[in-house]
């Protein structure tokens, strides 16, 4: 039996913008190294396997060229894209994932995603030896969530012009490191995002991030829902709505490439 897979630009409204993601649609469990292989078999930053559990909610699992991760925003995204445009479920309905990071949900809103995660706040903390030496930057804050480092720094124009160092970024031990300032345009805040741990030097869009950056900006702005902009080469926009210990992303997403695997 020949297994659906997908190409989707998530966290976009046009194509070849935001972040792409593999959704590959299973019948039936597959084991850790056969995802691992397709994974690395479609090299992009993240490929989502999804696996029915009763109407409506699925298995998800999420892996890099390199490595398994235990939460990706856009891939998720990218999943329920797929689920709505296929007809697996129907507009009108939720679609709930279970995860390693708990149960994550997704719904139409207008004709937009809304995506349901955990918060992860960072917590300050002095800056580990070869951070912000990699980054090639000075820091007004620093931070630290259960899977990386928030890196603030005092303009926009410093977020986009930073070129870092990815084996010194390697070198420290977490899934990445996000880079963010405040907005100097339309948009509440920027960041960007570096994974070389993850074996990904840097995630165009990454939706897990936001579950740290939009708590961060909201406490510093005064309000609730916030618009980010992720300043990678492709870029994306992430619409942001903290409510106790849950955060609300929502995009766009665009499929690119429909296929079968045949193996």
């Amino acid at each position: 039996m020949t297994v659906p897979i997908y190409q989707i630009d998530a966290f976009a409204s046009e194509p070849f913008k935001g972040n792409p993601a593999g959704v590959c649609m299973l019948h039936e469990p597959k084991g850790k190294p056969w995802m691992q292989a397709v994974a690395a078999e479609m090299n992009l930053s993240e490929t989502a396997f999804a696996l029915p559990r009763a109407a409506g909610d699925f298995d998800l699992r999420w892996f890099t060229p390199a490595v398994e991760v235990v939460l990706c925003g856009h891939a998720t995204l990218a999943t329920a894209h797929i689920l709505w445009e296929t007809g697996v479920l129907s507009l009108d309905r939720q679609a709930r994932f279970h995860t390693a990071s708990g149960l994550l949900t997704a719904d139409r809103l207008g004709d937009a995603i809304e995506l349901g995660f955990p918060v992860s706040p960072p917590e300050p903390v002095k800056p580990p030896s070869g951070l912000l030496e990699a980054l090639g930057v000075s820091a007004t804050y620093v931070g630290r969530t259960r899977f990386d480092y928030l890196v603030e720094v005092d303009d926009a124009a410093v977020v986009r012009d930073a070129v870092p160092d990815f084996p010194g970024l390697k070198r420290l031990g977490v899934r990445g490191v996000m880079i963010t300032a405040e907005g100097d345009d339309v948009f509440d805040f920027v960041s960007r995002f570096f994974a070389p741990g993850a074996g990904i030097d840097e995630d165009p869009v990454t939706g897990s991030a936001h579950c740290a950056l939009a708590p961060y900006w909201a406490k510093k702005a005064g309000r609730e829902e916030l618009v980010g902009h992720q300043v990678s080469a492709r870029g994306g926009v992430v619409h942001c709505r903290v409510a106790e210990d849950r955060v609300f992303l929502s995009g766009h997403a665009v499929t690119v490439l429909r296929g079968e695997l045949l193996v």
